[in-house]
């Protein structure tokens, strides 16, 4: 661990101050959820609420393209000896550093690829200190997707300060904020989450040196409980795989305080819907992305994922609660106040994605404190955060029921809401085809009948070698919406939707008994190569949409970037005057009170843009080194506005601050 013991001795200086300040107003743990109210940055998407907005205004559409590098951070993960922890790991990359930093106090807090956690200082970028967990001693691999980590949490009474995060390994970790060394008083530092989970604990599995849990995104804190959940590792082999239990714990002390069983037990509410008591066996069914607090009711919600396996329920008959659902706890007592399921018996892995976001609107001339859950599936489903209550019908239709895999028992329908209308399209037909030129839908046409496909929520198919290839869906399991979340306007309650119109093929195959306790698995998906290289569909291929929330209406709809170099300089295309692409992905956004910040990136030149609230309209943009690859983020330090983002540069990715020349 590194010190710089000048800067720790000034925070110590002002400790005193702290604690007056922290008198006279609300704790930064129990902030508000309309936005950060400050020039800090104090959780994951600035508050509690996750609405992502910050009131600063000094970078606006007037200057933003006045904006000049003011200092960039290396990721200490380079200074790592990869060599060395290559010869016993070599699954450890660096380069995923999806981090978003914190800013609290005058000091920002950082977690990297490698879940080392950094303190910085916000005017340079200076590292003051850093502690390294070494996530990557004892296991071969941490998850399917490789070591990377979204963010931190923090809290403080006025006095301790403390940074909290969720380690790839699977324990739970306290940093003193001011000092970087583990809080001793939290059960030594760390703990456990394998500890108590069902087929998880660390001596009792059944291979050796693997970890059973990890965590991949940052917890969340209410009063002095800290709220955390965790993934399984690797894809399932077997149906037997570890329930992902969300849990709360006394931050002074580690305490284990409560357990929300998202997979209930014998007896609990909703173990009727794991039929032939499936839920005996079954695992998944975490909070694998952020979650979101309302302090005022003591509320934390979660945006529960997929159960084992995502694409096959045969072995899980029922409809499966509490899994690709939101569901409210009481922050204290973990005790469920409301749920809401938004897929039935779940087949697509569309869990929601992203945390829930709060925000406050109204509707027909009622003030309604709601909650507004984006989905890959490319709805957004909206309550009211105290009670449950949808703000607008959520019907039960019909869906498809072919075709079902053997000894598969599908939902004969699922939720669709009545408003907003859907941020993304759904469902694939002849129509949505790639239709630049005759021949290219001709050879598109083609490529389809290998495939089944059809309306939003056609079952899964088993792939056969020369033969059906699966089914396609639309949105991909990816999404439409996923873990980069939304962005809310809480002065004019919209919220902006950053999502993707992809295409997704799970590979579900029949296994061997002796291999597999599951009869079908998916052994991996991606997506269909469209004609000559080029997307099978029609573009735009990602896209921004607005909805006023007080009416549950889109306002606009704008591709996220005009251009895709990899689709403009494919000769099938050349001299063909193409429509707006959307090539610069599907990226996190930021809101001020002028405008939305968030990343473009193409290939031969990404791009952090400013784009206009009201009407999508690109206002501006400056060149990025290299893509971003994390949540950007805005802070104001000796009266100076900050916008900081992780970006892909080589050999180490970096962290940029972006400011106004002095």
């Amino acid at each position: 661990m590194r010190t710089t013991k000048t800067r720790i001795a000034f925070k110590f200086c002002n400790k005193a101050l702290t604690t007056i300040l922290a008198a006279l107003a609300i704790s930064i743990n129990v902030s508000a959820q309309y936005g950060t109210g400050s020039g800090e940055w104090p959780s994951y998407g600035g508050d509690t609420g996750s609405t992502k907005y910050s009131p600063l205004n000094q970078i606006n559409p007037q200057n933003f393209e006045e904006l000049e590098v003011a200092w960039t951070w290396t990721s200490i993960d380079a200074d790592l000896d990869l060599e060395a922890i290559h010869e016993f790991n070599e699954s450890v990359r660096i380069n995923n550093f999806q981090g978003t930093p914190l800013m609290v106090d005058g000091t920002l807090y950082i977690i990297t690829a490698v879940n080392q956690i950094a303190a910085l200082d916000p005017a340079t970028g200076e590292t003051l200190w850093s502690y390294n967990p070494e996530v990557y001693v004892g296991g071969l691999f941490v998850n399917y997707i490789g070591y990377h980590n979204r963010g931190l949490a923090y809290w403080t009474d006025g006095n301790d300060e403390r940074i909290l995060a969720g380690l790839n390994d699977g324990y739970l970790i306290s940093i003193d904020a001011q000092t970087g060394i583990p809080d001793s008083a939290f059960n030594g530092g760390k703990i456990d989450l394998s500890v108590g989970l069902p087929r998880a604990e660390r001596d009792v599995l059944d291979w050796v040196g693997a970890q059973p849990v990890g965590v991949v995104s940052p917890p969340i804190v209410v009063g002095d409980i800290v709220v955390t959940s965790s993934i399984t590792q690797a894809r399932p082999i077997n149906r037997e795989r570890p329930p992902m239990w969300v849990r709360g714990y006394n931050i002074r002390t580690g305490e284990h305080v409560w357990d929300f069983h998202t997979i209930p037990l014998a007896g609990e509410y909703g173990v009727e819907t794991w039929e032939e008591e499936s839920w005996r066996r079954t695992g998944n069914s975490g909070v694998w992305s952020m979650m979101s607090a309302d302090p005022e009711l003591g509320l934390v919600y979660l945006p529960i994922d997929a159960p084992t396996d995502d694409f096959y329920g045969g072995n899980r008959p029922g409809d499966n609660l509490f899994s690709q659902s939101v569901v409210a706890v009481d922050a204290q007592t973990g005790e469920r106040r409301w749920h809401f399921q938004m897929i039935h018996h779940g087949l697509w892995d569309y869990d929601p994605p992203a945390a829930p976001n709060l925000i406050d609107i109204t509707v027909e001339g009622r003030d309604i404190k709601a909650l507004a859950q984006i989905t890959k599936q490319g709805f957004v489903y909206t309550f009211d955060r105290e009670t449950g209550e949808p703000v607008w019908v959520i019907e039960e239709r019909e869906v498809p029921q072919e075709p079902v895999i053997p000894g598969e028992r599908l939902s004969p329908t699922q939720p669709f809401p009545t408003k907003p209308p859907a941020f993304e399209r759904q469902g694939l037909t002849i129509d949505d085809l790639i239709d630049f030129t005759p021949e290219l839908r001709a050879e598109a046409e083609q490529i389809l009948q290998n495939y089944t496909y059809g309306p939003l929520f056609t079952p899964p198919s088993v792939s056969v070698p020369g033969g059906n290839r699966g089914t396609i869906l639309r949105p991909s399991a990816g999404g439409g919406a996923n873990w980069m979340g939304a962005a809310v306007d809480p002065d004019t309650g919209f919220i902006y939707i950053p999502s993707s119109d992809s295409i997704s093929v799970p590979v579900v195959v029949e296994t061997n008994p002796d291999e597999s306790t599951l009869r079908y698995r998916r052994i991996s998906y991606g997506g269909t190569r469209g004609p000559e290289g080029l997307p099978l569909l029609k573009p735009p291929y990602a896209t921004i949409t607005a909805i006023d929330m007080n009416r549950g209406e889109i306002i606009w709809q704008v591709p996220n970037g005009e251009r895709a170099p990899n689709i403009e300089n494919n000769p099938a295309v050349e001299g063909l005057d193409l429509p707006p692409l959307g090539g610069g992905g599907r990226n996190p956004i930021l809101a001020t009170p002028s405008m939305l910040v968030h990343a473009q990136n193409y290939q031969d030149g990404p791009l952090l843009v400013a784009r206009d609230k009201t009407t999508g309209e690109e206002l501006g943009a400056i060149i990025m080194p290299a893509q971003a690859i994390a949540a950007p983020m805005t802070y104001e330090y000796d009266n100076k506005q900050y916008i900081v983002v992780a970006v892909l540069t080589e050999p180490s990715p970096r962290l940029f601050a972006w400011a106004l020349p002095d």
